[in-house]
């Protein structure tokens, strides 16, 4: 688990790379969006970019935790199937057996072996949504993120940050739905998440 020594105005912010017929993942070009926004004045961004790989997906998720400490990590990823922004509540260890874009998945399709079978967030995504609003939008609370890389990076991210981690399905770019639509709502997004952080 992570140290308790966490810094206070750091924010990690991911997005996936490349997904197969995706050559833009739109849950990057987001994140790259938002950090043009930033988050306020005393908030610092970290941006990086995940592979869809699962052990590249879990070194970084490790070096997150352990090497900068954030206050919180955002994971944003892409649901193709949807066109709605899914806040994601929770991640589970097993199932995982679709393989990633090297050809493998986790060992046993867990996360981790002796792993406890599903996180949740210390944040309340279901009242985050509630206080959500943006026109031509839909932002929905979800306990499934899919148990492939998004839900994979989630768990491990809920695990060794001591649950101080949230996940963001944005559905793929369109002409309606663009990067820059996702950046703002993505911003407020998780404005309102550091609002109930810091009452916590």
């Amino acid at each position: 688990m992570a140290s308790s020594s966490n810094s206070p105005n750091l924010i990690v912010i991911t997005g996936f790379g490349p997904y197969r017929n995706y050559f833009v993942n739109s849950s990057i070009e987001a994140v790259k969006e938002l950090a043009k926004l930033g988050l306020g004045d005393n908030i610092h961004l970290k941006i990086l970019e995940l592979p869809v790989k699962y052990s590249e997906v879990e070194k970084k998720i490790k070096w997150i935790w352990t090497e900068l400490k954030p206050q919180l990590s955002v994971h944003v990823g892409m649901m193709s199937s949807s066109k709605a922004i899914a806040l994601e509540q929770c991640g589970r260890n097993n199932g995982y057996m679709e393989k990633d874009l090297s050809g493998a998945h986790p060992q046993g399709g867990c996360c981790l072996l002796e792993g406890p079978e599903r996180i949740e967030s210390a944040l309340n995504m279901k009242g985050v949504c509630k206080n959500i609003s943006w026109p031509g939008v839909h932002v929905i609370h979800s306990r499934d993120a899919g148990r492939y890389l998004c839900e994979y990076t989630y768990y491990i991210s809920l695990y060794y940050g001591s649950r101080k981690a949230i996940f963001i399905h944005v559905p793929p770019l369109s002409r309606i739905i663009t990067a820059g639509l996702l950046g703002q709502v993505l911003q407020i997004i998780i404005q309102e998440v550091l609002r109930q952080l810091n009452h916590q």
